[in-house]
């Protein structure tokens, strides 16, 4: 059974990702520092599954990648470890240098040495549409430049012009993927909609920043994980695809799609009313990508619409409460991102 490295995999999209992979009949390592963000809960259906095995460790530490690199011989890496939140890098923008540039630095050093004798193991890094900055107008090609406005995206740049250096100048085989928001099964509630959908349950009010006007492009999870593994079997060294919906909404109609999805579900309680407070700095208004590319070269296209993928996500998130129970509350209902 062909083995693959999936870091960052007790998270969000990793977490998805891996669920995928195993029904592709792959065996999967999973490597997480656990975080904050990362969440046994995310793993428990196919924990005990013999093609999968977790194993504790920060990509920081190189001596022990090297170790399982060549102890399990992967044909690729998907690279998810990372700090994600915008929020987290205004409060604490240090953990971010260390984990997506250092972390990266130290993962590229040790692919390059199992390279060497491994020259068709493919190294996949998952980046985001932020590294672009706000895009007030049309959609962001793969060329154009970067203009990172927060930490968080000026060190997910920084970690993907590493990757495209060592491509460069080390001939790995790698490749850089840029996606749009993701949402579904398994988000922190860090993170805007699982956020609504954890406050609307719990009778409380539902913060957007400034007015509500702050436009993204949603990609539900599933559509990204099929991209992903479209790039790793299609995909070609050291080309960069973005990945997205092509479908823009601002933070008020998701606020207001998921209020009119949680009336057919549930009785909202009196306090589940649209709250708007003080914007967070360097706020970017609009990020939109182009997926040409993508829907050219690979044939992928997002199938699950918003909607639907959002009935999807307040309808897991409604039937699993134990995983809101499994993260501290603070981490759910805090406030961040506040220039203090």
């Amino acid at each position: 059974m062909k083995k693959i490295i999936v870091t960052g995999g007790l998270g969000f999209i990793g977490s998805n990702l891996i669920k995928l992979l195993i029904k592709k009949k792959y065996f999967i390592i999973n490597v997480d520092k656990i975080s904050y963000a990362s969440n046994f809960y995310n793993t428990k259906d196919f924990s005990n599954k013999k093609n999968y095995k977790f194993i504790k460790l920060d990509i920081n530490n190189k001596s022990k990648l090297n170790k399982i690199l060549k102890l399990y011989k992967p044909i690729a890496i998907f690279n998810l470890a990372a700090e994600t939140h915008v929020d987290r890098s205004i409060d604490a923008p240090s953990e971010f240098i260390r984990s997506n540039i250092f972390g990266i630095f130290n993962l590229l050093e040790a692919f390059r040495e199992y390279s060497k004798k491994n020259k068709k193991t493919k190294l996949i890094h998952i980046s985001t549409d932020e590294v672009y900055g706000d895009v007030l107008r049309g959609r962001s090609k793969e060329t154009d430049p970067y203009r990172p406005s927060s930490p968080y995206a000026a060190s997910k740049a920084s970690s993907d012009h590493l990757v495209y250096s060592y491509v460069r100048t080390f001939k790995l085989n790698a490749i850089i993927t840029n996606c749009s928001n993701n949402y579904g099964p398994h988000q922190h509630p860090e993170k805007l909609i699982p956020k609504l959908i954890y406050n609307i349950i719990n009778d409380k009010p539902l913060p957007l920043y400034g007015k509500g006007k702050n436009s993204r492009e949603w990609i539900f999870v599933d559509d990204h994980c099929e991209a992903l593994f479209k790039v790793f079997k299609k995909g070609s060294k050291g080309e960069f695809y973005n990945i997205g919906s092509s479908i823009n909404s601002s933070n008020l109609d998701i606020a207001k799609l998921l209020i009119d999805i949680a009336k057919k579900k549930i009785r909202l309680g009196n306090k589940v009313k649209i709250k708007f407070v003080k914007d967070r700095p360097g706020h970017d208004l609009r990020y939109a990508l182009d997926n040409k590319k993508i829907l050219k070269k690979l044939k992928w296209k997002s199938r699950i619409n918003l909607k639907k993928g959002l009935e999807n996500t307040f309808r897991w998130y409604f039937e699993n409460m134990k995983y809101y129970t499994s993260l501290k509350k603070k981490d759910i209902t805090q406030r961040l991102g506040l220039v203090k």
